[in-house]
């Protein structure tokens, strides 16, 4: 008797399938981030000087750099580094400017701050303030594109829903910085971040990040 031979063709489930693409994807890109930090850092390097100089010509003694504790995925604490676009003091009088929030929800932003510089209200507007945070994806600390790392005393105040934000690792730029920015509520950036989350891929992080370089050129939404 001839035993017929057994089909090796099968289904892979789709719980299997769906979790390749996601392992391809993080992998993808984590090499996206860290070579474009990278190249970043690089041919950005002149405007790293230039704006050193100026932060200290400007007449505010101080560091070039302000480094901040920022909440990053699964609710681990980093150090998020910037160039230093405020007074020595800012943090300080954080308590003092609380009532003239202008923004709704776990977040302050006050559009005519009194402790931001001169140069400090240029490289703000133009985000060139947020070019150290390079920086931080080199150190697999932040991504090029992921939902804003908040604060800690702002993550205190987030509801369980809210707290979704913090299952991805925040980026540089994301839906919320070229959606309007500081012009958007805090409900309607956790929206977008939660969008962000779900529907997240190679193609929307490059769309987002060509769209950060036009909001940088044109200023839009930022304070």
């Amino acid at each position: 008797m001839r035993l017929e031979r057994e089909s090796t063709s099968f289904q892979r489930p789709r719980a299997i399938i769906k979790m390749d693409k996601r392992y391809m994807y993080a992998v993808t890109k984590r090499c996206m981030d860290f070579l474009g930090a990278l190249i970043g850092l690089i041919l950005l390097s002149p405007i790293f000087v230039v704006v050193g100089i100026a932060i200290k010509l400007d007449g505010s003694n101080g560091p070039v750099f302000y480094r901040q504790v920022r909440v990053g995925k699964n609710g681990s604490q980093f150090h998020m580094y910037k160039f230093r676009s405020m007074i020595n003091n800012a943090d300080q009088m954080l308590d003092e400017l609380k009532a003239l929030n202008e923004v709704s929800g776990a977040m302050f932003k006050i559009k005519n701050d009194p402790r931001v510089t001169r140069i400090g209200r240029f490289i703000r507007k133009t985000s060139i303030d947020e070019l150290p945070q390079f920086i931080n994806v080199l150190l697999g600390e932040m991504s090029l594109v992921g939902p804003r790392p908040p604060l800690p005393n702002e993550v205190d105040e987030y509801r369980p829903y809210d707290r979704q934000r913090l299952l991805v690792t925040p980026g540089c730029t994301g839906i919320w910085q070229v959606s309007g920015r500081n012009e958007v509520g805090f409900e309607e950036m956790v929206e977008l971040d939660l969008k962000y989350i779900r529907e997240r891929s190679i193609a929307m992080d490059l769309k987002l990040i060509v769209k950060t370089v036009d909001v940088m050129v044109n200023s839009k939404g930022a304070y």
